[in-house]
């Protein structure tokens, strides 16, 4: 089982199954959403995520094509990745301890912020993947 939450601890949630597929974005919007140089997130079956505490403490980003992400109210802290209401990625800076996943892409880093270095044993994509 996994657990995470918010940086303020008013929401928090279990996944009763493993993360997935972990991937980085470096594009502009994810560094904006994550306030970082890219996001980090794992795949998580729908049926396997609940929130624990907080639900009524979180807010939603919906783009024009379902897809979104979660935030607490309280702290801000990008919990969630979601389309058409369901969780179908958490943020790995929230999960607890060890996610058991390591992240296997890093997407978009044609459009990566100039300060970024990427390290050379990585695998990216200028854009996602084909």
């Amino acid at each position: 089982m996994i657990t995470g939450g918010c940086f303020c601890g008013a929401v928090t949630y279990q996944v009763n199954g493993k993360l997935r597929d972990a991937k980085s974005c470096h594009c502009s919007q994810c560094r904006k959403a994550f306030n970082a140089q890219a996001s980090a997130a794992a795949m998580v079956d729908p049926g396997e995520f609940e929130w624990l505490s907080g639900e009524g403490n979180i807010t939603s980003y919906i783009g024009e094509h379902g897809f979104g992400l979660q935030f607490c109210k309280t702290c801000g802290s990008t919990v969630c990745t979601v389309y058409n209401d369901k969780v179908f990625q958490v943020t790995l800076g929230c999960v607890d301890g060890d996610p058991e996943v390591e992240i296997g892409m890093h997407l978009y880093v044609g459009s990566k912020a100039t300060w970024e270095v990427m390290p050379e044993s990585i695998v990216t994509f200028e854009e996602g993947p084909v």
